[in-house]
């Protein structure tokens, strides 16, 4: 078995379509999608927020 590791980077306002498009191309499976969660400190207080995501894909051999 093998595995590909690909970082995909995205707003998560405004990158929907695009993600969703990047995972139809993909021609393995998708073993996991592992979100890079960010802390973020606002006026009103603490947030989070994902800047990027890793697409592990699992590849036929």
């Amino acid at each position: 078995m093998k595995y590909k590791v690909h970082r995909f980077d995205i707003n998560m306002e405004e990158d929907q379509f695009r993600l969703e498009k990047f995972l139809n191309g993909l021609k393995g499976e998708i073993a996991s999608i592992i979100p890079n969660v960010k802390p973020t400190f606002m006026g009103m207080g603490a947030t989070a927020k994902v800047n990027f995501l890793y697409v592990i894909e699992k590849i036929q051999l």
